[in-house]
């Protein structure tokens, strides 16, 4: 799990990446002396996704023909240096299906991680979007780092297969020793490979990129729909710019009053949660639950599984083997959403009888692993930005310290969450802030939705991200559901609220509440 305090959903080598990405020309000379704000953008059909965006074919045409367009932004290296280098940042969008008489703008889509890339994803999901397309432009990005966006890069695939087999829940000396060891050689290499780009993936960086966005794409306001890191992303441009903010959606809300140990502790809860909910699900219906008899049955067993992959893996993806640390990815990753429940309730019965796969690929689909090899960059990302915000350093002794708090909080993933705390404690980059700063005075309403089963982003920092927003500005919609996210549960009252506040500016009353 890339750095399980932050994490929804490292490439080629880094010769590989560096020239598809845009890094190896840091130093073109095209945009320096210009206006960036004033830089006009070359649209194209879009090419399959590099493989640091998670590879794949071509996104196919949307109904009615219209195809796929594609840019690349050019963007400062540094912002305090504006003048300076510059870095490309690739685009994506699909203009709108309605008259242009009734368009808004552009819509901008931030799909979280942080490192996931938009350029590959907004696609995937358009078909959830279509109502919002009859007034606007979707517009997506691959954030500075991730994907086509001069990508971090830190381990090449066959080193990213190894570093996965680890054993990240160590339960002796001697294993977490090793556990340390590996995190600071994937932290090496990415100095290494990257060292340009560690300090400018900073997530105010990269709301300054959409601040130039909006002006590129001709936009007075930015409408904006984040979800997951992507409120977070939200808030922290929000704050910059608060007089830029159009209509906007924050949806599967990070509290950004947390530190990373306390999102950990959070999470950790929240899987559990979600775990619970399932068992629930499981064992209530009509027919026999397949994975247990009672709720804290199918708990047992899923414990049980995961001690003896700690001793003995199981063969999964040949060649690699299920471990514990997979399995306990993949079960994480079906947690995510109510739609994999399925997927889950299978895998386990064939790990059960001694098959790995479908929780392997479960867990290959977390870290962003495709079916022929290649790795997208999401953890190189995700670990790169995360630790560049981050101010706090974990230690060992801190961890050992914490664990019997995170094992009480989730029996299954607390350890291993609480273990995930030290992905940064040899980075190469200081971090900035032990929160973000998302207070947002004078700014437009923004309408946080947040779902009472959310694993990922648990349902509490909704609230917490409307307080720290201020007052007048941030509006609550909560959804009782399951799964990371509200928007693409498809839920009617949750869609119809969002959907009339971003097409007709309808704000729905603070505290409304879908079920």
């Amino acid at each position: 799990m890339p750095n399980p305090s932050r994490l929804r959903a490292a490439a080629l080598t880094a010769t590989a990446v560096l020239l598809s990405s845009g890094l190896a020309g840091c130093g073109d000379d095209s945009q320096k002396d210009e206006d960036l704000t004033a830089q006009r953008l070359s649209w194209k059909d879009c090419p399959a996704p590099s493989p640091a965006e998670g590879g794949g074919e071509a996104p196919t045409p949307l109904p009615g023909g219209d195809k796929w367009q594609c840019a690349t932004m050019a963007a400062p290296l540094d912002w305090n240096d504006p003048k300076g280098d510059t870095i490309g940042i690739a685009l994506i969008r699909a203009k709108t299906s309605g008259p242009q008489s009734k368009r808004i703008g552009s819509l901008v889509f931030n799909f979280g991680g942080p490192g996931g890339s938009g350029v590959s994803t907004l696609p995937a999901f358009a078909q959830d979007y279509t109502t919002l397309r009859t007034r606007y432009d979707l517009v997506s990005f691959d954030p500075r780092g991730v994907g086509r966006s001069a990508a971090v890069v830190c381990l090449d695939d066959q080193q990213l297969d190894h570093y996965f087999q680890q054993d990240a829940i160590p339960g002796d000396a001697a294993a977490q020793a090793a556990f340390l060891r590996n995190t600071k050689q994937f932290n090496a290499a990415c100095e290494k490979n990257s060292k340009k780009m560690l300090p400018h993936v900073r997530t105010t960086d990269a709301a300054r990129d959409m601040d130039l966005l909006r002006h590129v794409l001709g936009d007075a306001k930015l409408h904006y729909f984040g979800i997951s890191y992507g409120t977070e992303l939200g808030g922290v441009y929000a704050n910059l710019f608060p007089k830029n903010v159009g209509r906007a959606v924050f949806d599967g809300v990070v509290d950004p009053t947390q530190t990373p140990e306390e999102s950990a502790l959070g999470q950790a809860k929240g899987f559990q949660l979600a775990l619970d909910n399932f068992a629930e699900d499981c064992t209530s219906k009509v027919e026999d639950c397949p994975v247990g008899d009672t709720p804290e049955d199918v708990k047992d067993r899923i414990a049980t599984l995961l001690r003896d992959l700690s001793k003995k893996p199981i063969p999964g993806i040949l060649p690699r083997e299920l471990t514990q640390t997979a399995a306990t990815n993949g079960i994480a990753q079906a947690l995510y959403s109510k739609d994999f429940w399925e997927y889950l309730t299978e895998g386990l019965q064939e790990a059960y009888d001694g098959d790995g796969r479908i929780l392997m690929l479960l867990s290959d689909s977390l870290n962003g692993r495709s079916a022929n090899g290649e790795y997208s960059n999401i953890l190189a990302a995700n670990v790169s930005i995360n630790c560049a915000d981050d101010k706090p350093r974990y230690t060992e002794d801190d961890v050992l310290e914490k664990v019997p708090e995170f094992r009480a909080a989730s029996p299954l993933f607390g350890e291993f969450l609480a273990w995930g705390m030290t992905s940064c404690t040899d980075w190469a980059v200081a971090g900035a802030a032990d929160h973000p700063d998302v207070h947002a005075p004078g700014a437009a309403p923004i309408l946080v939705v947040g779902n009472t089963g959310d694993p990922a982003t648990p349902y509490e920092g909704a609230r917490r991200m409307v307080d720290a927003l201020g007052k007048g500005v941030g509006v609550e919609l909560t959804y009782k559901g399951q799964g990371h996210g509200a928007y693409d549960s498809r839920n009617k009252c949750v869609q119809s609220a969002v959907n009339g506040y971003l097409l007709d500016g309808k704000v729905p009353k603070d505290g409304t509440v879908c079920s």
